[in-house]
């Protein structure tokens, strides 16, 4: 697939969430503008990641650039965080940013495709496809909410990680 950029400016929601079982969650990163719904597959790692950089930058943003009146007043619990239909992966992550637009007061996510090592591709599929995600700081520090909810819903101790642990008595 040749590479895509896509921006989505702003976000009408941004979400992660899982599909299957625990031990087997194939986790997502989605998030949607008017009827275009972009759902991009993470690894749980990605998703803890990504929640804790949030909460970091929203704590230094509102230190350095106190919340506008009227930029946010819906509580997460009120906020639509389930995956949406159709779940259908445009890539794998391979990695993740943040960024800030003081003026507007906007937080971007970018997330950037994983590439395969095929030796049979076109320097135009050589290029890994973006997707931007402009986001209010409301719905990031939902985001950042559901990251972490989402990947402690998991196994009650990941570190088994699927293993089979013997106990001798």
């Amino acid at each position: 697939m040749p590479n895509q950029e896509i921006e989505l400016n702003p976000v009408d929601f941004v979400t992660i969430g899982t599909v299957g079982p625990k031990g087997k969650r194939l986790f997502h990163l989605q998030a949607g503008q008017d009827d275009q719904v972009i759902s991009l597959i993470i690894e749980k790692e990605q998703a803890r990641a990504l929640g804790e950089a949030i909460e970091e930058m929203l704590e230094d943003l509102d230190k350095r650039f106190p919340p506008r009146k009227g930029s946010g007043s819906l509580e997460y619990t009120q906020m639509n965080m389930e995956l949406r239909d159709p779940i259908e992966p445009m890539f794998r992550v391979s990695q993740m940013g943040l960024g800030y637009d003081e003026q507007r007061d906007m937080i971007v996510l970018v997330a950037q495709e994983l590439m395969s090592l095929e030796e049979d591709v076109s320097s135009e599929e050589t290029e890994p496809s973006v997707v931007r995600m402009w986001c209010k700081r409301i719905d990031m520090r939902a985001l950042s909410i559901r990251a972490g909810e989402v990947v402690r819903s998991g196994r009650p101790d990941p570190r088994q990680n699927g293993r089979l642990v013997f106990y001798w008595t």
